[in-house]
């Protein structure tokens, strides 16, 4: 999405101005001098081709600066629900960017491990990022983060995601909010035969395109190289990565890539893979026309509803639509069509825990009933016996760890070795550290009371975020020195990726390259080092029953 005519001409006037005018004072922020009374710009406030921003100071000692809540698109309401992003606004006056813009519109989810949040702003006008950098910085690295919350929750302004500690390492961070759930993702024929491309689905996709568009554009501005741009996101965020890899319409947009705990590429159902059963039922939940005018008519509060009574959300929200995807995400990895970029991915040792519904307790009949539907009378003994230890424990139990690693451990490998099958740069890592488990989105009211400890939770799900952001003093409780030398590792490891394709530097664990032979995979830990892959027995198993080499 290139600037609109009229944003070109304002950022012509903006920049071609009078040389010799000292920029005036705004809001209490002195104009900048110098000893020959040379006219300086200040680092506050930049112009984009939209128009001027006024940022703040995110650390001043440091002079870390950030622009909060910057739209890159219209806001997608009214007759704009449901139709890919619009080029965004301009204007004409200095506008603040110092607070974010609200959260894309969701529910408030109840009581739910340390994902849960509270009460929020929300609103379908949410099309808004925050940026950091340094205040000389020019020509630096661009990351773009993209959170997660299964396509349905999730904002990008949380504390846990603030980028100063990234932009300290002398990269740019720019955090992405785009549309969730139904909002995001919702299919439906009537939507996709008003469409050019015959495509519905996948606006939330389509926002973060628009996002790295905005990006390719305007970041210089703000001292990023629009020509070195990572993307990376963690679970659903994870998913989009893997996604916009093989988008036709994100290519040329990003040049290296960074996934954490979720891939495109598990085995997933196939049925409904353009997700018109799911919105024909939701539609129906809105009433009996199912039209686009009755389905913008509905409020936000009933497209949710509506969701929640249809079950909407119980396959991918992705979808295979023919534009933004033209074919499933694991076709065309597996034929050569993803982007041809340095990727970095890997998992946690407990991701399981608590993330899933749990599911009614079972007998051992119904799970080796499950184990051979999903492996098959000739692997399904090999199953049973390599999850026979939990099995011990509980049925059910044992039931969710081979969900939890079909859906995550292998997935993940699969995508690495999909690149790596490219002869692509792959780097693959495996989090085994016992993380102090607290509300991560929910700073007011962090402490979780977990009866066997605050670290009994393991290397559970989104224990990773603190630590890559370098945040362990910024959020969260029960932090010891170990985990802050974890966390100020895995900030170099992930910046110098950024930089240069490459996660190694001076100091740290080497980190060996990954392929379909090795499978060397870094475990993240206080004493980090590599090792010949990780729970390969059980990864194995599951490449003989999908049939890959």
């Amino acid at each position: 999405m290139r600037p609109t005519l009229l944003g070109l001409v304002l950022f012509l006037l903006f920049a071609c101005g009078d040389a010799s005018t000292t920029v005036e004072q705004t809001d209490g922020l002195p104009a900048a001098k110098s000893a020959s009374h040379k006219p300086m710009i200040k680092p506050l406030q930049l112009r984009t081709y939209q128009g001027s921003l006024l940022g703040k100071w995110a650390e001043e000692s440091r002079q870390i600066r950030t622009f909060q809540g910057i739209p890159y698109a219209r806001p997608p309401v009214a007759e704009l629900r449901w139709q890919p992003p619009q080029a965004p606004p301009v204007w004409t006056e200095v506008r603040h960017a110092m607070e974010p813009g609200p959260a894309c519109w969701q529910a408030w989810n109840s009581e739910y491990f340390v994902w849960e949040r509270g009460k929020f702003p929300r609103s379908e006008d949410c099309l808004y990022l925050n940026i950091w950098s340094a205040a000389d910085a020019a020509e630096h690295p661009v990351m773009v983060w993209f959170h997660g919350g299964g396509h349905t929750v999730g904002m990008a302004h949380e504390q846990i995601f603030d980028g100063t500690e990234l932009a300290k390492q002398g990269v740019v961070v720019v955090t992405v909010n785009y549309r969730l759930g139904p909002f995001g993702f919702l299919a439906h024929p009537a939507l996709a035969a008003q469409s050019s491309h015959n495509s519905a689905g996948n606006y939330g996709l389509l926002d973060k395109i628009a996002a790295l568009n905005w990006v390719r554009d305007n970041i210089s501005q703000f001292g990023g190289n629009p020509d070195n741009v990572t993307i990376f996101g963690q679970s659903a965020g994870s998913q989009s990565v893997c996604s916009l890899m093989v988008s036709p319409l994100a290519r040329g947009l990003f040049h290296k890539a960074i996934g954490q705990s979720a891939s495109c590429v598990s085995p997933l159902p196939t049925a409904d893979s353009n997700g018109f059963r799911r919105g024909q039922r939701l539609a129906a939940e809105l009433g009996p026309e199912q039209t686009v005018s009755a389905l913008r008519a509905a409020t936000a509060e009933q497209v949710l509803a509506a969701a929640d009574r249809s079950n909407w959300a119980e396959q991918s929200r992705i979808v295979t639509d023919g534009w933004v995807l033209p074919d499933s995400q694991d076709a065309l990895y597996a034929s050569g069509q993803q982007a041809q970029v340095p990727l970095l991915l890997g998992w946690l040792s407990n991701e399981g825990h608590l993330l899933f519904p749990g599911s009614a307790e079972i007998s051992e009949k119904e799970l080796e009933a499950f184990a051979f539907q999903l492996a098959g009378a000739e692997l399904g003994p090999q199953l049973l016996d390599l999850y026979r230890a939990h099995a011990k424990v509980s049925p059910t139990l044992a039931q969710q760890e081979i969900k939890t690693d079909l859906f995550m451990a292998y997935g993940m490998r699969r995508w690495a070795d999909h690149h790596a099958h490219a002869e692509l740069p792959t780097y693959v890592y495996y989090m085994d550290h016992d993380t102090p488990a607290f509300r991560l989105y929910w700073p007011d009211n962090a402490d979780l009371q977990l009866p066997q400890g605050p670290r009994s939770a393991g290397a559970y799900h989104s224990g990773d975020l603190a630590y890559m952001f370098g945040n362990t003093r910024r959020v969260g409780m029960g932090w010891k020195d170990q985990d802050h030398a974890l966390a100020a590792m895995m900030v170099r490891y992930w910046t110098n990726f950024a930089k240069r394709g490459d996660p190694n530097g001076e100091g740290l664990p080497q980190w060996q390259a990954y392929d379909g032979q090795n499978r060397a995979t870094l475990l993240l830990k206080p004493d980090a080092h590599t090792v010949a892959g990780v729970q390969r027995d059980v990864l194995d198993l599951w490449d003989q029953r999908f049939n890959t080499d």
